[in-house]
């Protein structure tokens, strides 16, 4: 099949990958000219994309990323994999779908299939994809459109796009067939569900299960600490139980590009139907009240007051050994400490540069807190790298922990 991927960020550029790897020619459209120069070299931005495999995809024809929206023209699948954020007010923002709809709906002459693969509310396939392309389009055109909602893990070698179960439906089952036609191309375990709304909804369950059960445990966290007891301890515990019990572990809160943003898109989705979503709304206030739970803990730890203390945060990923600072707690970390007054300070040899500044070196600080540890950077450098250090990740063995 010739396909044509719209973004080629972690989860475009993997699909684009694995279908040209099965054996289809893909061109991976992106507004990004630095990016798309980058990748027709044959360099990978990603983890887990090997430099020399994507090399050998662009020399054999397989793969090419490309800038001109005509070349999705002639193709037999058009998947859409664009980042949908939160607004300001935290709210769904649709821009860049809006936008990928714009282009296929002003570019694609004839019919072909249409899969969303980013992730989004309820009916945004059939309410708003649709008539979106439709409205672009100046004649009309019978596309086939189907929902696969990607569930790519950066970094995580255990399941990837062949062995991680993949969702899909079709507006019509022509183009649930079609859709299944493709992804097994590349993909083992296909599962049909009876309508994209099901499909979107689980996605946006998915993690929202993960962001309610993270606050649950960064709630606890603070329970145990009050209580004088290890959090950590207290969790190793409960999950000697062989049943019933899920353990989550505390953290400075939560980041990437689903667990902070697809409850909010659920919960939206509640509202809009007149449900209240109390669950999932506490749990996002939790998750992004941490930081400011972290730094009063520093602070109190040091006479009450952060002002002009050298403090280094360690780790700004979003998760340990990979590059991807997308929603990263380390992020309102920095916020709450700059707020407190501290000269504020970071270490990650993954990311190295973010926000225009450059990864400093381990040390040199009053205060170390660690939000990320990546595997490439010693406990005990740490620990020596600073005379207080407070762990948020259970990794390092110090005295001052969640």
């Amino acid at each position: 099949m010739r396909v044509a991927i719209i973004g080629q960020g972690y989860v475009g550029l993997t699909i684009a990958v694995d279908a040209a790897t099965a054996g289809n020619t893909v061109v991976g459209f992106d507004v990004n000219n630095a990016l798309v120069a980058q990748l027709n070299l044959g360099v990978a931005h990603i983890e887990g994309i090997s430099d020399s495999a994507l090399a050998g995809l662009v020399g054999s024809g397989s793969y090419k990323a490309s800038t001109d929206a005509a070349v999705l023209d002639g193709c037999d699948v058009v998947v859409i994999a664009v980042p949908t954020p939160l607004t300001e007010e935290r709210k769904p923002d649709l821009g860049f779908i809006e936008a990928a709809c714009k282009t296929i709906g002003e570019n694609v002459k004839r019919p072909v299939l249409i899969i969303n693969e980013s992730t989004s509310f309820p009916g945004t396939l059939r309410n708003y994809i649709k008539p979106a392309i439709e409205k672009y389009s100046p004649s009309p055109i019978a596309h086939l459109y189907a929902i696969s909602p990607e569930r790519v893990d950066p970094g995580r070698v255990d399941w990837d796009q062949k062995n991680t179960p993949r969702l899909y439906a079709g507006l019509t089952p022509e183009a649930s067939k079609a859709v299944r036609e493709f992804y097994s191309t590349f993909c083992d375990n296909l599962i049909e569900v009876s309508s994209p709304e099901v499909a979107e909804s689980a996605k946006l369950f998915e993690n929202t299960f993960r962001q309610v059960n993270i606050a649950l445990v960064n709630e606890f966290a603070q329970i145990a600490h009050a209580l004088g007891i290890s959090v950590y301890e207290t969790l190793d515990a409960a999950a000697t139980k062989p049943y019933g019990f899920m353990k989550f572990m505390p953290s400075a809160g939560v980041g990437g590009h689903c667990i902070p943003v697809d409850p909010s898109y659920l919960a939206d989705t509640a509202a809009r139907v007149g449900v209240p979503a109390t669950f999932i709304e506490r749990a996002n206030e939790v998750n992004l009240e941490m930081a400011a739970y972290v730094v009063g803990r520093v602070a109190a730890d040091n006479a009450g007051s952060l002002r002009g203390k050298k403090v280094q945060v360690v780790g700004v990923a979003y998760k340990p050994n990979v590059a991807d600072t997308r929603e990263t707690p380390a992020e309102l970390v920095i916020e709450e400490l700059k707020k407190a007054g501290a000269v504020v300070s970071w270490h990650d040899p993954v990311v190295k540069s973010w926000h225009g500044a450059e990864s400093s070196d381990l040390g040199g600080s009053e205060i170390a807190v660690v939000v990320t540890m990546h595997d490439v950077v010693s406990a005990d450098a740490v620990l020596a790298s600073a005379p207080y250090v407070f762990d948020t990740t259970g990794k390092v063995k110090t005295s001052h922990t969640l």
